[in-house]
């Protein structure tokens, strides 16, 4: 058992001192591998070329735009316009009217007292009257052998003679009336006829005047459409004029950008830009300050030794 009078001995281990690591000798001197920036520009036999090239791309650039004054739509041709206005004053033509009414007042006639007496012969009875002239005078030449003959017998002058002179005029009578009727019958329908062969003349008139309109009317339409065509025809000739104008514009429009185009193209291919390369040390501090990590870690890297030291101090107790 240890004497309590004994002292007790603490070792103590001295604790290193830590380097400032403002003031270490090297610090601003720790290196990493160096880095190599490259820049390409444009080689100089080139530059003045580009530099003209892209002056005048800014100019263009800058040129207000410039809108086609001209005619875009040819309008309608005079021709076309005679056309519409041809069509545009169109009626039924007057001869339709004309017709339709002749055909109509056919239509609404008939054969009647009135026409009979118009178309019949106006010589219908002295035509008759050689006829009726020569049958009395039958008659009369009839009734003078039948009176020879009963002379002959004797019995001139009685009842017989009588009746026979009575039957001789009621024959007569009869022809007469026969022929005057069947004259009279034939000149009817002779004149009936006449008036049906008029009427047919007069239909066929006015179907002529209607086809003669029409005719007409047809004649009209194929001109105007004939206008029309050629009409069109000039209006198409006037449209591809405008559009060879406007497209010629365009092109005169458009001649200095396909000339910068062309100025460009020529550099396709040629070796018109020059690299250079730049080489510089790289710190540790210049890595932290462009995004390298983070500043203990930087510190950890430039100064190992002083941040072991810094963090390695203990107490050791004595052994009793």
């Amino acid at each position: 058992m240890a004497d309590p009078t004994t002292p007790i001995t603490t070792a103590t281990t001295p604790t290193p001192t830590a380097t400032n690591p403002l003031t270490a000798a090297g610090a601003a001197t720790n290196t990493i591998p160096n880095i190599t920036s490259q820049e390409s520009t444009v080689s100089n036999y080139a530059a003045p070329y580009v530099s003209d090239m892209l002056a005048k791309g800014q100019a263009l650039a800058s040129t207000p735009y410039q809108a086609y004054t001209g005619q875009l739509v040819a309008g309608p041709s005079d021709l076309q316009n005679k056309a519409f206005s041809g069509i545009g004053s169109l009626t039924m033509p007057s001869g339709f009217g004309t017709a339709q009414t002749g055909m109509q007042n056919i239509a609404n006639n008939t054969f009647g007292t009135q026409q009979a007496q118009q178309y019949m012969n106006p010589y219908l009875q002295m035509s008759l009257n050689p006829q009726l002239e020569e049958a009395r005078r039958q008659s009369q030449i009839t009734q003078i052998q039948k009176s020879y003959k009963l002379a002959g017998a004797g019995a001139y002058g009685g009842g017989r003679q009588a009746i026979m002179d009575a039957e001789t005029q009621r024959n007569l009578g009869t022809n007469l009336a026969s022929i005057t009727g069947q004259g009279y019958n034939t000149a009817y329908n002779n004149a009936q006829q006449q008036y049906n062969a008029e009427q047919n003349r007069a239909l066929q008139a006015q179907q002529g005047i209607g086809s003669l309109a029409n005719t007409q009317n047809q004649a009209n339409l194929a001109n105007l459409g004939a206008q029309s065509t050629a009409g069109a025809a000039q209006r198409d000739m006037q449209q591809q004029a405008d559009n060879a104008a406007r497209q010629q514009f365009e092109e005169e429009r458009a001649y200095p950008q396909n000339q910068l185009k062309f100025q460009q193209s020529l550099l396709q291919g040629l070796p018109i830009t020059t690299q250079n390369y730049y080489t510089a040390p790289q710190t540790l501090f210049n890595s932290a300050v462009t995004g390298g990590g983070n500043t203990i870690d930087l510190l950890k890297g430039m100064f190992p030794d002083w941040f072991k030291n810094a963090t390695a101090s203990t107490t050791t107790p004595a052994k009793p």
